[in-house]
């Protein structure tokens, strides 16, 4: 067998660069580059190697650890899946500011590729600097801590390791149904050591991402659950947007007269305005779509985790005659809320219901009513749009001039945390399928600028905008350095509301009284965060960047300010003050939170007390 002699972190990059997917035929490059940080863990070792003038992979040069990860899953995400970044870090904080990132790939199961550097296989030097030692277990290192946050987990303590462990890693990421974060640790010496690796290691890997095609049964029983419902509804999730199954979904839907709406990762593969999209559904759902569900006697859960803001911590489904189907590649999805499991394809899945004779002249029995509250949401969605506040803007104003009047249809919005999703989930009219980006599943504050630069890496030529909260950006903002390095120009529009206002209203619904969201000075009287509110200049934070930094208070400075966004050529922030408690309401959902049972606040007591009532109208399981 031929071989060649390679460092490990060498070979290592050798064999990712000759990665490739094939999907319905079309054949793509997986791994596209690096993000990374360098560290005395990781410079000597895959430092050098990325270095090498041999070595094709581009280097993302981050500054923080999590943020690389985001902008890795922000690239990833933009392509559907099928491509990919790694990420590289030094051992110890470094590796650690990775695992949130990790964290919210693997709940979002979108594929991430971690590399960070670990201790000395060999121990000679131990402990060396950044190394935490755990006496009980002296294999245990900072990177264990991946393991509860990614999908497939390995340390390469000798070279010839790798090989198996990258075969491996390559199984679980190219993986609709396995997908997430993938973290193989390097020990820092073992980076370096040289192996004689045969040559066939290195030749191009297709991986074949199949799509699962539903069984003749299956569709028999989905058949017979949609004829014997009256009154269906779809749930569409992420599964649809990376099945490409949006025009599958309207197509169905039109045919037998069923509504869907929209979760965060499903939003936006049909249009706003088809007849049957009711938009967000669920805790941050709209007016239809949870109207609508509570008396559904059929709900279809199409590519959908069925996570509890969807579902109202399993409360929004109040037929009690309603059933339950999921299809999903994921049978870990497929069996929640004791669902009918179809491990299948969405898009063929669809197009198999649509077709099949078994269906032939069925009709749902919802007659005009999805007509007539899909009517009643977009007129208080455009009243919500043109919602004025005496000297302020509110936050769904500025989301609705953004949506309606001052984006290209077709820029990219990303958004991932705080109230900001939840507006958006039930107000944002997606105009052109596929621009609609939000991070909910682990909800992180943090991901929008970080992810929004990925998504510029991977559609350059479009308009990429994250829309954030103050909290959010405070929170992580650095890639915007990135942004400005690479070139890869992205809006950034902040709705400050000086705190974390989010919570705040959660807090306060449960009679807590208002305390430490605001973003207050400490009253030397009190002893507590109640004085005057902080002022921050984001705009001019951004410029110390190298950005460009505007302001927007009126509806027409941020049409101004919008119009020089979208000429210049760097990455530019728009500050935006918004009225603190101006988002949206919850529309008939409902969620459930841990309220405390026993308080000296009788409003807190009360709180529980309505709690228990809710509980007893939800679904157990």
């Amino acid at each position: 067998m031929d071989t060649i002699r390679l460092t490990m972190a060498g070979a290592l990059l050798r064999f990712l660069d000759n990665q490739y997917v094939s999907y319905d035929g079309v054949e793509e490059k997986f791994v596209e580059g690096v993000f990374g940080i360098f560290g005395h863990g990781c410079v000597v070792g895959i430092g050098e190697a990325l270095a090498a003038k041999e070595n094709k992979l581009p280097f993302y040069q981050a500054k923080n650890e999590q943020g690389a990860v985001h902008a890795a899953a922000g690239f990833a995400k933009e392509h559907n899946r099928r491509r990919i970044m790694a990420v590289t870090s030094s051992i110890g904080p470094g590796a650690l500011n990775m695992v949130t990132g990790a964290g919210t790939a693997t709940a979002n199961h979108i594929p991430v590729l971690l590399l960070p550097g670990d201790v000395f296989a060999c121990r000679q030097p131990d402990p060396v600097l950044q190394q935490i030692e755990i006496p009980h277990d002296y294999t245990n290192t900072a990177n264990d801590a991946f393991r509860s946050v990614s999908r497939y987990w390995d340390r390469i303590n000798r070279p010839e390791q790798l090989m198996s462990a990258m075969l491996n890693a390559m199984r679980v990421l190219t993986d609709p149904s396995e997908t997430g974060a993938v973290t193989v640790a390097l020990p820092q010496d073992v980076q370096g050591e040289a192996y004689d690796y045969p040559v066939e290691f290195f030749e191009k890997r297709v991986h074949y991402i199949e799509r699962r095609i539903p069984s003749e049964g299956q569709i028999t029983r989905l058949a017979q659950l949609l004829n014997e419902a009256k009154k269906p509804l779809v749930i569409c999730g992420g599964g649809i947007r990376y099945s490409e199954a949006g025009d599958a979904l309207a197509s169905f839907c039109e045919q037998y007269h069923i509504p869907f709406g929209e979760t965060q990762a499903g939003k936006g593969m049909v249009r706003w305005d088809n007849p049957y999209n009711l938009s967000g559904i669920g805790n941050t759902g709209s007016q239809a779509a949870n109207r609508l569900a509570k008396q559904a006697d059929l709900i279809l859960g199409i590519g959908t985790r069925f996570g509890d803001f969807t579902t109202c911590s399993k409360w929004l489904f109040q037929n009690p005659e309603c059933k339950f189907v999921s299809v999903n590649v994921a049978p870990a999805d497929a069996y929640k809320l004791n669902s009918m499991p179809i491990i299948a394809d969405a898009k063929l899945t669809l197009e198999a219901l649509k077709d099949t004779e078994l269906l032939k002249g069925y009709h749902s029995r919802w007659a005009e009513q999805i007509k007539q509250e899909r009517a009643l949401w977009d007129k208080e969605v455009d009243r919500l749009y043109s919602e004025d506040i005496p000297s302020s803007l509110s936050q769904v104003r500025v989301l609705g001039e953004l949506n309606d009047r001052l984006l290209p249809e077709s820029a990219i919005v990303v958004s991932g945390s705080g109230s900001i999703p939840s507006d958006m989930q039930r107000v944002w009219r997606t105009r052109v399928r596929g621009t609609y980006h939000m991070e909910y599943a682990f909800s992180c504050m943090g991901y929008e600028i970080a992810a929004a630069l990925g998504a510029k890496i991977a559609h350059p030529d479009t308009e990429v905008v994250a829309i954030v909260g103050d909290g959010a950006y405070t929170m992580l903002h650095t890639e915007l350095l990135t942004s400005i390095q690479e070139g890869k120009k992205i809006i950034v529009v902040i709705l400050d509301n000086a705190g974390f206002h989010c919570i705040d209203n959660l807090q306060h619904s449960q009679g807590i009284v208002h305390y430490g969201n605001e973003w207050k000075r400490r009253e030397a009287s009190t002893g507590r965060l109640t004085g005057s509110s902080l002022s921050v200049d984001y705009a001019m934070n951004a410029e110390s960047w190298g950005a460009v930094g505007l302001h927007a208070d009126t509806v027409q400075a941020l049409e101004d300010a919008m119009k020089q966004a979208l000429q210049e050529d760097r990455s530019t922030v728009i500050h935006c003050h918004v009225a603190p408690k101006s988002m949206t309401g919850g529309y008939e959902s409902w969620w459930r939170v841990g309220t405390a049972e026993v308080s000296t606040n009788p409003e807190v007591e009360q709180a529980w007390k309505e709690m228990q009532a809710e509980i007893k109208k939800s679904r157990q399981f």
